[in-house]
């Protein structure tokens, strides 16, 4: 895999003189921890989010047990999600102050894995945001269904904003892609930083990974963190089978 370092550095986390925070947000993929876990920990670790939008938790035996010593290796909590949620997790660093979660099981198709969402309201400072993981179906017809219940959920959580991302399952030119990105902005389309594809970690060709958030947020860069510092290719290579989305966000106060 080549890494290409980001033009620039990614904003850090901070909160600003008028109320606002800038955000640190990662969406990735951990294949149920099947992988290196110790790299997928300082993978994250090394991106600092504020927030970890995470695909694939583990969902079977001692399920809480590997997603709490996941989120304790890479200075994380967890805030929802897992098995409850079908797979979608939501991790956060302690900046982050909670207000609700909830976690939501989607309609079964017959046939077909269960998916769900793993949603939860945060503040930092004066902002307050919504916040969504998603895995959405490997299916066309019924990826176009979670993606319309997806802007559906965004909007029950009745926040001035907020953020969605995860594993779609589908390029940027698929219809619920599309769909999400004329509803919602698009961070790489917006503010591209770092590396484009997300899949596979040995041959990146295609972006099936994402971070949206609503308007009014900010997008100060988001993208795969190739070349950031402490991220090294032979951890991203380990520690599962996508490469991560990191994104920074300026949240308006209130």
């Amino acid at each position: 895999m080549s890494i290409s370092p980001a033009d620039s550095p990614l904003p850090a986390s901070r909160t600003e003189e008028d109320g606002s925070a800038v955000v640190r947000v990662l969406s990735y993929n951990i294949r149920s921890m099947r992988d290196d876990t110790s790299a997928l920990a300082r993978v994250i670790t090394a991106c600092a989010p504020d927030l970890v939008l995470l695909q694939e938790a583990p969902r079977f035996f001692r399920w809480r047990k590997k997603l709490a010593r996941l989120a304790a290796g890479s200075g994380q909590v967890v805030l929802s999600g897992g098995a409850t949620a079908s797979g979608p997790a939501l991790l956060c660093s302690l900046r982050a102050t909670v207000e609700r979660t909830e976690d939501v099981l989607l309609p079964l198709t017959p046939g077909l894995h269960r998916r769900g969402f793993a949603t939860a309201v945060v503040r930092f400072g004066a902002a307050r945001i919504g916040v969504l993981s998603c895995h959405l179906s490997l299916q066309k017809d019924e990826r176009a269904r979670q993606g319309d219940l997806l802007l559906d959920r965004l909007a029950a959580l009745d926040t001035p904003y907020a953020v969605a991302g995860g594993d779609l399952n589908e390029r940027p030119g698929g219809r619920t892609f599309k769909r999400l990105a004329a509803e919602l902005q698009d961070g790489w389309a917006v503010a591209p930083w770092g590396g484009e594809h997300t899949s596979t970690p040995g041959d990146p060709h295609q972006r099936i990974d994402a971070l949206f958030a609503t308007r009014g947020v900010e997008i100060l860069g988001c993208g795969v963190p190739l070349g950031h510092p402490g991220v090294s290719e032979a951890d991203l290579r380990a520690a599962t089978d996508h490469l991560p989305v990191l994104a920074a966000l300026r949240v308006p106060a209130g």
